[in-house]
């Protein structure tokens, strides 16, 4: 790599970011292209929840970066932080203080929680965002059984109470599936306690679950989740997270020691005082997805403010991002070779989401709208499809799914918790199981 080609660096590695690199890859451009990812794997987010209620493992839904650009010679992955961009000088501040200059750019740094300001939920709750989260949530809510079996009096206190803040997608796929975990994978594993008697309260602050979905499918998945034993509280707004509890506006309190966050996110940080930010903190962008003034730097995914046809923001889920990744990259080649940029025009493939097994909803074009099984059989389709690693991860998924459907055996339910890094403050070391 190098002699003097124009590099092209793209910060993130998720799904907007790969595919910008894949599809600068293909291009066999006489370019050299720089990935910058503070992991060495990318995260199939989607699925997440399955990793979380231990349904698929880790390995399932994390795929090594360095295998999926292995056919673009001209790419490299470089596992740093970005900290800070400088467009005027074309470079890129990374976290160990050097800096890489670019001729053109890809922020593609995604998103990070947003706990919307609700005190004590940063401390307590445990969001769903990244594999480190799904598997820290599965260790705490094993470790809960462990310990109400070790002392069963801890279940009057909340130990098996579960309270998912967030009715949308990730919260309606938690909620399901954590039921039938319960019910269905759990329930004959324990002497002390009967854990199809664990509660779970999915909390919404709005009159509906799955915002953004049209009306038949927000009613199917309330039906279908209250048939699951979830207790469903809409207008339920969070005003406080404790250790042990959670206060709503109402006054209610829930006792519990389990809080999973699914209510939302915010734009990454990176370049936050260098770009005009706007609303949840997404950088502007003109229609061809560059920034404004900075013809050369373009934003993709999560952190891009990019609109529909109506003006309105793109939701922050994996299609709009595999579709501005590969905009943006066809628009660095067009820069490259001094054509003129073509605006961003997002055609919506429809939405999707699971409620459990042989349950789900599929909003779809022309006012199609799919549930229950068929809509169940689709998304495990799409999702097969997507997952990336090839046709052998695609299968390995798929035969897991197959064992679990037909026998109610699902994955790992293991309490992995690695040994203290004595290079780590304690502040970012790995909580015990059970741990807030």
């Amino acid at each position: 790599m190098g002699d003097g080609r124009p590099r092209v660096i793209v910060v993130g590695a998720g799904f907007a970011g790969l595919s910008a690199v894949k599809r600068l890859g293909r291009a066999r451009a006489d370019i050299d292209i720089v990935v910058f990812d503070r992991h060495n794997y990318n995260t199939f987010q989607p699925l997440l929840y399955q990793v979380a209620t231990a349904g698929l493992d880790a390995g399932d839904v994390g795929h090594h970066i360095r295998g999926i650009i292995r056919p673009y010679p001209n790419a490299e992955l470089l596992v740093e932080t970005v900290e800070q961009v400088d467009p005027d000088a074309k470079k890129v501040v990374l976290g160990t203080g050097a800096t890489m200059s670019y001729d053109a750019l890809v922020i593609a740094a995604g998103a990070r929680t947003n706990y919307y300001g609700v005190p004590g939920a940063a401390a307590h709750a445990l969001p769903l965002y990244t594999l480190p989260d799904a598997i820290r949530l599965r260790n705490h809510i094993l470790a809960d059984f462990e310990a109400a079996e070790a002392e069963p009096s801890l279940v009057a206190e909340g130990a098996l109470t579960f309270v998912v803040v967030g009715g949308g997608p990730t919260g309606v796929e938690m909620a399901g599936t954590t039921s039938e975990l319960f019910r269905n994978v759990m329930g004959n594993d324990f002497r002390r306690i009967d854990p199809t008697k664990a509660h779970i309260v999915l909390l919404e602050m709005t009159d509906h679950l799955l915002g953004g979905f049209r009306t038949r499918s927000q009613r199917h998945a309330l039906e279908e989740l209250e048939a699951r034993g979830v207790d469903v509280k809409l207008g339920a707004r969070v005003t406080s997270i404790e250790r042990d509890r959670v206060t709503l506006a109402s006054g209610e309190v829930i006792r519990t020691r389990t809080v999973i966050w699914a209510a939302g996110v915010q734009a990454s940080d990176i370049a936050d005082t260098t770009f005009p930010r706007t609303r949840g903190g997404r950088i502007v962008v003109n229609a061809d997805l560059s920034v404004p003034g900075h013809p050369e730097v373009f934003v993709a995914g999560d952190l891009a403010a990019a609109t529909d046809r109506h003006g309105n923001l793109l939701p922050q889920i994996a299609r709009p991002a595999i579709e501005e990744g590969r905009h943006a990259a066809r628009q660095v080649l067009r820069r490259l070779h001094n054509e003129p940029t073509k605006p961003f025009v997002y055609r919506d493939p429809g939405t999707m989401a699971a409620i459990g097994r042989r349950a789900a909803v599929a909003d779809l074009p022309l006012g199609i709208t799919l549930t229950g099984g068929i809509a169940w059989l689709a998304w495990l389709g799409l999702h097969l499809i997507e997952l990336m690693g090839g046709m052998r991860r695609r299968t390995e998924v798929l035969v897991r799914w197959a064992w679990d459907y037909l026998r109610w055996e699902w994955g790992p339910l293991l309490i992995l918790t690695p040994a203290p890094d004595p290079d780590l403050p304690e502040s970012e070391q790995e909580p015990e199981p059970g741990a807030p």
